[in-house]
């Protein structure tokens, strides 16, 4: 059980770390609205990853055939995130005066995550590979892995979230407007990114 708990802590780490559209989200969402917006944002695969594991312990077998799908949910990510770069472009400064809008982090974060093909991606492939070698050794080592996986897949984000949250009032202004738009750059090359895996996975290239 140890041993499935640890390969699981380096597995949510390596992606909780990992670049990405969730982490630039995170990120986005804490600047904006706080570490509690950017929080929500980190928390979504609880509501995202139970049927995409659902779904992909079913479909594991059948890889080859789910590529054009998976390129299309790809090229749909793509769109969405291109989408929050630009919002992420034009933010409101941090004042009294910045007109108020709703977060709306449950919701970006659950389309973001159900439209990366990286869950799915992992979960096809790594994912069900290991979580089916820790079940061989007793449903206690399957448990262990996923809450190992999970703690520092969510966990490492949080901290971001709540260690940029300390330090949002400090980019006041200009500052604040030159983060935004700096990881605005970075959700838009990570929205090409996608678009690219997805025409990968359908053989366009």
């Amino acid at each position: 059980m140890l041993a499935a708990l640890t390969t699981g802590v380096l597995l949510g780490l390596s992606a909780g770390l990992t670049p990405g559209p969730m982490l630039a989200l995170v990120m986005a969402q804490t600047l904006r609205h706080g570490s509690r917006e950017g929080c929500k944002v980190a928390l979504t695969p609880l509501v995202t990853d139970p049927p995409i594991i659902l779904v992909t312990l079913a479909l594991a077998s059948k890889l080859a055939q789910l590529r054009p799908l998976l390129g299309g949910v790809s090229i749909a990510g793509a769109l969405f995130v291109l989408y929050l770069a630009w919002e992420s472009f034009r933010p409101a400064r941090l004042d009294a005066e910045a007109p108020i809008e709703p977060p709306r982090s449950w919701f970006k974060g659950i389309v973001t995550n159900l439209l990366n093909p990286h869950p799915w991606l992992f979960w096809l492939t790594v994912g069900t590979g290991m979580l089916a070698k820790t079940m061989s050794q007793g449903r206690p080592g399957g448990v262990a892995f996923l809450f190992g996986f999970y703690l520092l897949l969510i966990g490492s984000k949080l901290v971001i979230a709540v260690l940029l949250g300390r330090s949002r009032n400090l980019l006041a202004g200009n500052g604040y407007v030159l983060v935004m738009r700096t990881l605005a750059v970075m959700l838009a090359v990570l929205a090409m990114l996608l678009f690219w895996e997805g025409l990968k996975l359908w053989r366009l290239t």
